[in-house]
């Protein structure tokens, strides 16, 4: 099993920007080019307010970490998670200065509404497998909560998800390796990316100077 070394780890929040578009993930992860929109402000601000630095607090049998730290040196990754949860249970594991065992249930804060496409579920389980590694224990469940709806999607961390955040984290370790900027390719999804005027996606339709020539005067461009 490969082990990267801290100086060489990604942001844990990067899956989702990759599972959702390869171009946008290297725009900001390997070019650092970030352009803000008001979904993108938003969210921010619900995040911030969210972590309000690291802390935990106590309900009832329930223990909350709030902008937790975690890494995987398997996969490279490292970031924060909004909140785990950490609940008495007969079954789990211990923790330092509090009595009995408890399991350990990730929760990531959205704004918006639950979506279709996986990008959000796939970055929990991200933050689940690290979790996993950090403390040695399973973590086969946690929750996405949604500021529009002010309601809590519960998501299984199947295996299916771990061996696509494992492939991905690969694959970003790859493009980051290279500094490979993968070629823009024009999706319904352009129109809500904050980063739609750098990344051009309309280059992607123009035709080549072979198709042009072609098209236009009949001939080859040689």
């Amino acid at each position: 099993m490969t082990e990267y070394r801290e100086e060489d780890f990604l942001m844990l929040s990067g899956i989702q920007h990759f599972a959702f578009c390869r171009r946008q993930w290297a725009l900001i992860h390997i070019e650092g080019v970030w352009e803000e929109n008001a979904r993108t402000a938003e969210g921010r601000i619900l995040h911030e307010n969210a972590h309000d630095a690291y802390r935990s607090e106590s309900r009832g049998e329930v223990v909350i970490s709030r902008a937790m730290p975690v890494f995987s040196r398997s996969l490279g990754l490292s970031g924060e998670c909004d909140a785990v949860e950490f609940r008495r249970s007969r079954t789990g594991i211990p923790l330092p200065r509090r009595e009995g065992l408890w399991t350990v249930y990730p929760v990531e804060y959205k704004r918006g509404s639950p979506k279709e496409d996986p990008c959000d579920a796939l970055q929990l389980a991200a933050q689940a497998m690290c979790l996993e590694e950090m403390l040695c224990c399973a973590v086969p469940e946690g929750a996405l909560f949604y500021f529009e709806t002010r309601r809590r999607q519960h998501v299984e961390i199947t295996e299916d998800m771990r061996e696509t955040v494992r492939r991905y984290a690969e694959e970003m370790h790859r493009y980051a390796d290279r500094a490979w900027l993968p070629k823009p390719k024009r999706t319904r999804a352009c129109k809500a990316c904050s980063l739609k005027d750098e990344c051009l996606p309309k280059l992607s339709r123009l035709p080549s100077a072979r198709q042009y020539n072609e098209e236009n005067l009949g001939g080859d461009s040689e």
